[in-house]
């Protein structure tokens, strides 16, 4: 899943995609995901955000997947914790208490290795990936968690003004790509702010995905 292209994302530092703050439609439509204590979030294509440290902070558990190792070893540092690190199914795995990070590829996350998913946090995971990619995303993404949940945050703007990632993905892509098992609802949009803002214009904006349409949960 275009692993040289995000290594040497990283490796440059060319990570304008990486927020120094936690993302506010996060803070303020957590509550969208109904989740109790202990339960399990995933977040995919994880980075370093800084999501993690607020997701952990709500008390429930974080399980991300990243490709680039040393970002997920900043996350444990930056927490101050000491994970133990073991492998699997290809993975690298680092865990600490109610936080576990695997370093490798999203495609080669088992169902297995996760246990029961709660929710999914996609705040830059779907936006990352071009078109192609999409639909196998959405179908891995669904399977592994047994179509958790997501709160999930893209773009809308006009392709032409400049190449993604991250890249424009309206409403309406997102539901024809989930349409056989979410149900979606706009919670909020604002205005695209920061260094995308620089590139284009249009709107960044949050869905509340919740299981399908043929009503297993409103």
């Amino acid at each position: 899943m275009q692993e040289e292209f995000w290594q040497s994302r990283w490796q440059e530092n060319r990570i304008a995609f990486h927020e120094p703050v936690a993302h506010p439609f996060l803070e303020a439509h957590f509550d969208a995901l109904d989740l109790d204590a202990g339960n399990t979030v995933l977040v995919p294509l994880c980075g370093k955000t800084l999501d993690i440290d607020w997701l952990l902070a709500r008390g429930v558990k974080v399980v991300g997947i990243e490709f680039h190792q040393a970002a997920v070893e900043e996350v444990f540092a930056r927490l101050g914790l000491l994970p133990e690190q073991t492998e699997a199914n290809g993975l690298k795995c680092f865990h600490h208490g109610n936080l576990t990070l695997y370093v490798g590829d999203f495609f080669a996350l088992p169902q297995a290795l996760l246990g029961d998913v709660h929710a999914i946090f996609d705040r830059g995971a779907l936006v990352a990936l071009p078109e192609e990619i999409r639909i196998r995303y959405a179908a891995q993404l669904a399977d592994i968690t047994q179509n958790a949940p997501q709160l999930l945050i893209s773009y809308d703007y006009d392709q032409r003004q400049t190449e993604g990632p991250p890249f424009s993905i309206p409403q309406s892509a997102v539901e024809q790509l989930y349409e056989s098992i979410y149900r979606c609802s706009l919670l909020a949009e604002r205005t695209i702010e920061g260094p995308l803002a620089e590139r284009c214009s249009g709107i960044e904006y949050a869905l509340h995905l919740g299981r399908d349409k043929r009503g297993d949960i409103a």
